[in-house]
């Protein structure tokens, strides 16, 4: 994703979200869009599309005094319908995943 002269490029896979004077405008889709910085458009960020793997290791003890040690992949990925509240909403994508599984394997290990 590069700017030249106002004009910028949103890659395959990939949203942009642009804002006007530091607040949200909208998401730009894959291809070529104006962004005249002179009224105050500028590139926040952008988010992949793509699916992500995140490996988590978890080790607990069970009811039995057993320690275990869990690995589980999660894959996900960001919905473009979704793309402002994934980029605005969730500062720490991977860490709150991690949280997520956590407590559901301990509920699950416990039962």
């Amino acid at each position: 994703m590069g700017q030249t002269l106002g004009c910028i490029q949103v890659d395959q896979s990939t949203v942009a979200v642009k804002e006007q004077f530091g607040k949200f405008d909208q998401v730009l889709e894959p291809g070529c869009h104006c962004l005249p910085w002179c009224l105050g458009y500028q590139v926040a960020g952008s988010l992949s599309l793509r699916v992500q793997q995140l490996d988590v290791r978890c080790e607990t003890k069970t009811k039995d005094n057993v320690f275990v040690t869990v690995v589980a992949s999660i894959q996900y990925r960001a919905l473009a319908e979704n793309a402002a509240d994934a980029f605005y909403k969730l500062s720490n994508t991977k860490g709150q995943i991690q949280s997520y599984v956590f407590d559901g394997m301990f509920s699950k290990l416990y039962l």
